[in-house]
């Protein structure tokens, strides 16, 4: 009794929190920003608005599944539509090395090796959770907090605006010469953090077939 009741007090103050924090940001950010921001010039949608706006559903559409599906392989279909959503909005900011490299990497590598994950521990029934999920209630206010931060992003950054070429140039050119020459040094870094991490992983594993 004594801990349901522990709960609800950390809930209703954390509730109180969250509303707290949303009026305040909205107060002192998004109103202001709003009122500052120019009006709409009215004009009609293009066709490159209409597909930007179908890939952003897609990709909101395939994270909402994934953080909302009970059942990890429709979360892991759903992650395969928030990738390629990502990679579609790319391909519109003619970024076509980080498109590809979204497909080639994210998709063709890290998904499959989830799926092959899921497929082979599906069977998997007696698991023992070491720890327990906030709930429901939890993730909801999180997002609560976590849209007026977002809006106060796009409405009060003094983004750039730049009327592009009707051809835009590739990418993958000047981003081969930059990694060959200017950033050389953090990228060998971070391969030899990648190797370190490979040979960790190497020595853990086999430490524990050792053990069994």
């Amino acid at each position: 009794m004594k801990s349901n009741i522990g709960k609800l007090i950390f809930w209703v103050i954390v509730s109180a929190l969250t509303i707290g924090f949303v009026v305040a940001i909205s107060g002192r950010a998004i109103l202001p920003a709003a009122e500052a921001s120019p009006a709409p010039s009215g004009e009609p949608a293009g066709l490159r608005d209409l597909i930007f706006y179908v890939v952003a559903a897609i990709t909101v559409a395939g994270a909402a599944g994934v953080a909302l599906s009970r059942n990890i392989l429709w979360s892991a279909i759903g992650l395969l539509g928030a990738l390629l959503g990502v990679a579609g909005l790319y391909v519109l900011l003619s970024a076509d090395f980080l498109a590809i490299t979204q497909l080639l990497i994210y998709i063709g590598g890290v998904l499959v090796l989830v799926l092959f994950a899921v497929m082979l521990t599906n069977r998997i029934v007696d698991v023992n959770v070491s720890n327990t999920s906030a709930g429901l209630y939890g993730g909801v206010l999180i997002f609560i907090a976590a849209i007026p931060v977002l809006l106060t992003v796009a409405l009060v950054t003094p983004w750039q605006q730049r009327v592009l070429p009707a051809v835009a140039a590739y990418t993958t050119v000047p981003l081969g010469h930059a990694l060959l020459t200017r950033w050389l040094l953090p990228f060998e870094v971070a391969s030899l953090i990648l190797l370190a991490t490979l040979i960790g992983a190497i020595v853990i594993a086999r430490k524990e077939i050792k053990a069994d």
